[in-house]
């Protein structure tokens, strides 16, 4: 009996966790490459990238982002998903003369350009409130086209997240019945952000089921729980069909007050799915389930 394969991903970084929190944080290309073939072979089949400067601070710098890249793709084949997202501070943020604090397009779009497979498309408009002050990723319907028609143009794969319901049934499902992805969609179920993410929703079950039930045909998911979302989170998405996503980026504990590691995170989730009777795919596996590569236009 075949066993049903899962795409187990890794966020080891992301864009607002720092070392000071977690010292196993990996935020050089040195670092982040180290970790990522670890969890490679410990499972993990696509990464979800952020890249750092050399003073920590995110950016979406496409020397650096290809820095990664590069030192990833020498030791293995694992999937590669560069941010379009960024982060908090660094080269991503600016204080317009109103007081308003911004994620900046521009700084955004660089991430399309290090010849990942696919890139995060967040298909919405956000505040998000950190380190005390709120700052606004501002992406009306124009900018979410033009960022999906890109990576079309480019054959990058999106991975489109989502934060609530409504970025499903309304930003989502429009830009791919407009055609601008073809199937299957990959679709990243973010739940657990609320607290400082406006329109997110928290994690429950009863949440989780029905954000799976309004996904667009043809479309497969996995789930971002953040905080101690992440781990039962990671198990509900698995019993609903889904796949499973760990890393620093979403979570820096193991369990109450222990400290965790990308590796640590794998290890236990490619344990999980093989005590439910699944397997983690591997990369080939993968980008057959995810129709990678993309057809270039």
């Amino acid at each position: 009996m075949n066993k049903r394969k899962i795409i187990v991903t890794i966020a080891p970084t992301g864009g607002m966790a720092s070392k000071k929190q977690n010292p196993h944080l990996p935020t050089q290309p040195n670092e982040i490459a180290r970790d990522v073939v670890d969890c490679y072979n410990a499972g993990a089949s696509v990464v979800a990238l952020h890249a750092r400067r050399p003073d920590d601070a995110a950016t979406c710098d496409p020397a650096i982002y290809r820095d990664i890249n590069e030192r990833i793709r020498a030791k293995c084949d694992i999937v590669i998903n560069n941010s379009t997202g960024g982060g908090v501070n660094g080269d991503m943020v600016r204080q317009a003369p109103n007081g308003y604090w911004e994620i900046l397009w521009d700084e955004r779009l660089k991430g399309l350009d290090a010849g990942a497979e696919m890139c995060t498309l967040d298909a919405t408009t956000i505040n998000a409130s950190f380190d005390g002050r709120e700052i606004l990723m501002n992406t009306p319907p124009a900018r979410c086209r033009e960022l999906a028609l890109k990576m079309k143009e480019l054959g990058i794969k999106p991975e489109w997240e989502v934060f609530s319901p409504t970025h499903i049934l309304q930003d989502v499902t429009t830009l791919i019945e407009s055609g601008v992805d073809e199937p299957p969609y990959f679709i990243n179920l973010v739940l657990g952000a609320h607290r400082g993410f406006q329109n997110a929703m928290p994690y429950t079950p009863r949440f989780l089921q029905n954000m799976v039930d309004l996904l667009p045909k043809e479309a497969i998911f996995c789930v971002s729980g953040i905080g101690p979302a992440q781990l039962p989170s990671g198990i509900n998405s698995l019993l609903l069909g889904g796949h499973a996503r760990v890393g620093l980026e979403d979570n820096l504990y193991y369990s109450d007050g222990v400290l965790a590691t990308n590796v640590q995170l794998t290890e236990r989730i490619v344990r999980i799915i093989r005590e439910m009777g699944m397997e983690p795919a591997t990369a080939v596996e993968a980008r057959e389930i995810m129709g990678l590569p993309r057809r270039q236009t």
